[in-house]
């Protein structure tokens, strides 16, 4: 992809480590794959969230009112 091989992503995985921590190694690939996740979903055209309003039980029916 970008002429990158085993013992340079190895350099650059040890650089990572030492600038970051173990600890916060986890917290940073989380935060990369929703980030890609929701880049890939905005292409795709999906909404974050669905506005459309939802119908309710019994809604068109009055109470009292019997089906024809």
């Amino acid at each position: 992809m970008f002429g990158l091989g085993f013992s340079e992503l190895l350099i650059i995985l040890v650089i990572v480590m030492v600038i970051f921590g173990a600890g916060r190694l986890p917290e940073l690939g989380s935060g990369l794959g929703k980030a890609i996740r929701g880049f890939k979903d905005s292409l795709a055209g999906k909404d974050a969230i669905d506005v459309t309003p939802k119908k309710e039980k019994g809604e068109g029916k009055r109470s009292g009112e019997k089906k024809a």
